[in-house]
């Protein structure tokens, strides 16, 4: 897929030149809110199982993963002031496009996960080492607000494997069968349309996935 990787350098790199003001601010940002570093890095597993660190403006406190669990939720207390509003807006996310343009990731693709949740990765999921993970695919489109979604679980870490997980996996290979260079145009624009216009529609519930908030409280009721 070189069109696909060709867009991806020259997407990441004239996003992150016109970005930069916006890059400086938050950076700024984080680093006079909250004592610590202002990018996170963390080990992902991406195309062929490579490990690679992925680069986010930091959002939760330093050393946040010394505590449990790995996954958040919308009132996790590790989670800054500053934090909040950049998961709300996906700006922690900005960073990822340095990772596009060295070749660990992609505009478009599934998203990358941490060695100690793909150990549970089921056989026929393994196809999604075969692509470059990405910012943004079909499962960013229906979780983008996840950690509304895992308030809901009274385990957030369990039900993440037994819930979100399979339908992410699901997505993904959804995405993978289907992908094209329309496909992920499409994409695309459809996360900007939601980072913009998602939360002026309805409420959280009415687009978040419906079937994973209901197998969350079946559990929960067990």
């Amino acid at each position: 897929m070189m069109l696909k990787r060709l867009f991806d350098i020259v997407a990441a790199g004239l996003a992150l030149v016109v970005l930069s003001p916006i890059l400086c601010m938050v950076g700024g940002a984080v680093r006079l809110t909250s004592p610590g570093p202002v990018f996170y890095r963390q080990t992902r597993v991406g195309r062929g199982r490579g490990l690679f660190k992925i680069v986010k403006f930091r959002s939760m406190v330093t050393d946040a993963e010394d505590s449990e669990p790995l996954v958040t939720s919308k009132d996790d207390c590790r989670i800054t002031p500053i934090g909040r509003f950049l998961r709300r807006t996906k700006l922690d996310e900005l960073p990822e496009l340095w990772n596009v343009l060295v070749g660990d990731m992609s505009i478009v693709g599934p998203r990358p996960e941490v060695p100690r949740y793909v150990e549970h990765y089921s056989p026929e999921w393994e196809r999604v080492f075969d692509v470059r993970p990405g910012i943004t695919d079909l499962a960013t489109l229906q979780f983008r607000d996840e950690e509304l979604v895992l308030k809901h679980a009274h385990d957030r870490e369990q039900i993440y494997l037994q819930v979100v997980v399979p339908i992410k996996m699901r997505l993904a290979l959804e995405y993978i069968n289907r992908r094209s260079f329309m496909l992920d145009l499409k994409i695309i624009l459809l996360t900007l349309w939601g980072i913009t216009f998602g939360r002026l529609v309805g409420r959280p519930e009415d687009i978040l996935a419906k079937d994973a908030i209901e197998q969350i409280r079946s559990l929960n009721s067990r």
